[in-house]
């Protein structure tokens, strides 16, 4: 790495968004960047061709030469000064380094494609969890509808592990979007539907998953092909979301490996 000058003021532009990007749900879209934080995450999107626009290193990380390599990859690179460095990170004990992205341009629908449908699901933590089952388990798309948490945030990204840079996504979307789908959607349930074990499941399809509290709203529910249940025999009322979710797509796993 070329000598870089070492930013120490606290007001610095740009230590400035990236401190509302890592606490700030909505800055992702408003300012239009995404703030990716620790060394799993970066090479995830190196791994899959994204170029970030800049890389902020940790001072005390810039003589170590596997970090050095790694900041490289970026556009663009900025050494942090170690006492401000903490305060870029909502973490206990944050990485030494981060990546800046521009924020995907909303992707185009694939209609024929096996995705996945977030019906307001608004926890960060679940969302992220859903992303990395339905990448994992073969799922191609994720569609999140208006007022699910937004896929680019930190927190959905931490718990995505990096599933978003395997994955097409469609960020805020409408429900009239699902109209182009051209696959059967397939809604669940806490105590209607077919129960999962005994479901016959279509595979490419489109499973929605919905809000934690009040579940798939009605009209989706009225276009669904089919709907499903998962049995609790523990007499629990529902499961979380996100575990329904990595349920209901390892059986559809299952069911077309048969």
């Amino acid at each position: 790495m070329s000598e870089a000058a070492v930013i120490t003021s606290r007001d610095n532009p740009l230590l400035v968004r990236v401190r509302r990007l890592a606490r700030e749900p909505a800055a992702t879209r408003k300012l239009g960047w995404v703030w990716l934080e620790g060394e799993h995450l970066c090479r995830a999107a190196l791994g899959r061709g994204v170029r970030p626009r800049a890389a902020l290193l940790a001072e005390h990380a810039s003589a170590d030469p596997a970090w050095v390599e790694l900041a490289a990859a970026a556009a663009r690179v900025h050494v942090v000064a170690d006492a401000l460095w903490k305060s870029l990170s909502t973490l206990e004990s944050p990485a030494p380094l981060g990546f800046l992205l521009d924020l995907p341009g909303a992707a185009v629908l694939q209609p024929d494609a096996p995705t996945v449908v977030l019906d307001r699901v608004q926890d960060a933590g679940n969302v992220g969890s859903i992303l990395r089952s339905a990448a994992a388990l073969g799922v191609a798309q994720v569609v999140a509808l208006a007022g699910s948490a937004g896929l680019w945030t930190p927190k959905v990204l931490r718990a995505a592990m990096g599933a978003h840079f395997a994955l097409r996504l469609i960020d805020a979307a409408q429900p009239q979007t699902l109209a182009a789908l051209r696959v059967p959607l397939l809604v669940t349930g806490s105590h209607d539907g077919v129960a999962l074990p005994r479901a016959s499941l279509p595979w490419p399809c489109a499973w929605v998953f919905g809000h934690e509290g009040q579940g798939v709203q009605p009209s989706l529910r009225a276009h669904a092909a089919l709907a499903v249940r998962i049995p609790q025999p523990g007499g629990e009322e529902s499961l979380n979301v996100a575990a329904a979710a990595a349920i209901c797509l390892y059986e559809s796993l299952r069911a077309r490996s048969r």
